[in-house]
């Protein structure tokens, strides 16, 4: 079962954002003709690209709590990368 949650975690955000690629303009409206910084973002930062497309659609990126909801979504993605080395610690010890 714990697989299971992993592997939906893993997989939950870039699911999301390739149906908002498929079934609507958001990323088209956020990162315009570009193709490579939304296949980048799908890849490294699912949760940082969620956020910005979310802003840049509804908020506008004048705002200053934009770049804070963009940030938070950043948090969210180094957390995920830090959070598999920090549980894995004890075992990388020399």
């Amino acid at each position: 079962m714990c697989c299971f949650v992993s592997l939906f975690l893993l997989i939950g955000p870039r699911f999301a954002l390739v149906c908002m690629w498929l079934f609507s303009d958001m990323i088209s409206r956020a990162f315009g003709n570009n193709f490579i910084i939304p296949i980048l973002g799908i890849i490294l930062l699912p949760y940082t690209m969620i956020f910005y497309v979310i802003v840049a659609q509804y908020m506008g990126m004048s705002n200053p709590f934009a770049w804070a909801l963009v940030i938070v979504g950043f948090i969210i993605d180094i957390s995920a990368y830090g959070g598999g080395w920090w549980g894995n610690r004890h075992r990388l010890q020399r």
